[in-house]
């Protein structure tokens, strides 16, 4: 009966359109309360998980991202984009996708990609003669680079609900390489879907221009190096390089670009403790959710059902993930990531997973929730850009789709994808 109650309020409350973090804590204490446990351990409970020094990170890392979008560097990572890769088929689209990955690269959010590259360049595209869709759809789906890079703070959220037995660093190096071959599949298809309507190229600009605007990306681009490079040769914990980041950050966008005004660093703080305290109520709502699931050691269940069901471990997470993109189309990333990893996680490893991998597997299931309806964060705020319903984009996002399922499948069926590069560094 505990689980119908859990499981039941929780699915009710999200038809009726109440927000995600509300559901969570509503479902908890509903089930505390036919338990006749004490209520106030489901606050002890928010506020124990809200206050692990791990995630710490988030909101520095948020800030980070929020500065150096304040700051200019997109407008430079655009400029870089442009001059590498404009003069292909469809040009501005290729640009969109390298410049989401650049900037991916310092952001670690989608929401902030979209928000970013998205907001010149999908108006860029439509006074060019590209279809509104288009734009959308390159736009919300090279997003999704941004989860798997650092600084992606959804990788540290996945470390702490693992229980911090999971390395920050391999989580970041092991995202590298699905990160790209998801780049590259989406510029093929953006590619192919521009021939297809006619879209014409940007001229090349010359290897003069691309120099040029290469080096003064260059002190943006260094922040992934100094993320990344600081935390796998131990000098810095993520932690303390998130908060690096925000004093490099701070010095290249006021100092060396010159561009963060009084104005946009106010904005940028505003921007960050916005975020950050939505994202912080999630985290405390959906753990106390998560203790409840172990409390009534529904992970364990799950391990029984699942082998009852199959031994295969190919049949095994192909459920898992069709479990997973279900659930990422009416839940946001986050309370899914810390409600999915206790349940999941023990399943895979039980199925010889390792956790670093499932954890690339779980953030590109949540990503691919972000672009699909009704929840869809990333499609409706790419949607809200280009002023278009959603319904517009979503009649022909099916290749870009395809692509980030693709590359799904490559990372849950071949392990190296993930799992090459952290062995790599070790």
């Amino acid at each position: 009966m505990e689980y119908i109650i859990l499981f039941g309020t929780l699915l009710v409350l999200l038809a009726i359109g109440v927000p995600v973090a509300f559901c969570l804590l509503s479902a908890t204490l509903a089930t505390v309360l036919y338990l006749a446990l004490p209520p106030i351990v489901v606050f002890q409970q928010m506020g124990s998980d809200i206050t692990s020094v791990a995630l710490l990170a988030i909101p520095l890392f948020i800030f980070t991202g929020e500065l150096m979008m304040k700051g200019g560097l997109s407008d430079r990572m655009i400029a870089l984009a442009s001059s590498m890769v404009g003069h292909v088929r469809g040009g501005l689209g290729q640009v969109t996708v390298t410049g989401s990955t650049l900037f991916g690269g310092v952001s670690g959010s989608a929401i902030a990609d979209v928000s970013a590259i998205g907001g010149t360049m999908i108006p860029q595209m439509q006074k060019r003669g590209y279809d509104s869709d288009y734009a959308v759809n390159v736009t919300i789906s090279a997003a999704l680079v941004a989860l798997l890079v650092p600084p992606s703070h959804n990788m540290i959220l996945y470390s702490a609900s693992a229980g911090g037995g999971v390395s920050i660093s391999d989580l970041f190096a092991a995202g590298m390489i699905p990160a790209l071959t998801l780049a590259v599949g989406l510029m093929i298809t953006a590619y192919i879907v521009a021939r297809r309507r006619g879209y014409a190229a940007e001229a090349f600009p010359g290897f003069p221009a691309v120099a040029s605007r290469l080096v003064a990306a260059i002190p943006g681009l260094l922040l992934v190096v100094i993320i990344f490079g600081g935390i796998r040769a131990g000098i810095f914990t993520a932690v303390e390089s998130a908060a690096v980041a925000v004093i490099y950050a701070l010095i290249v966008t006021g100092v060396v670009y010159r561009h963060l005004k009084w104005s946009a660093f106010k904005d940028a703080c505003m921007g960050a403790a916005r975020t950050s305290g939505m994202v912080l109520f999630i985290i405390g709502c959906a753990g106390a959710f998560g203790w409840l699931m172990a409390y009534l050691q529904i992970p364990a269940a799950m391990v029984d059902l699942l082998r009852a069901i199959t031994d295969n471990p190919i049949l095994v997470l192909l459920l898992i993930n069709i479990v997973l993109l279900l659930l990422g189309t009416f839940m946001d990333m986050a309370p899914l990531i810390i409600i999915c990893t206790p349940i999941f996680l023990p399943v895979a490893k039980a199925f010889g997973v390792d956790p670093v991998q499932f954890g690339v597997i779980l953030l590109l299931n949540c990503g691919m929730g972000l672009i699909t309806p009704p929840v869809g964060s990333v499609l409706f705020v790419g949607s809200a850009i280009a002023k278009i319903p959603m319904t517009a984009s979503l009649r022909t996002i099916w290749p870009f789709w395809l692509t980030c399922l693709a590359v799904l499948m490559l990372v849950t069926f071949v392990p190296a994808m993930s799992l090459w590069l952290p062995s790599v560094f070790k």
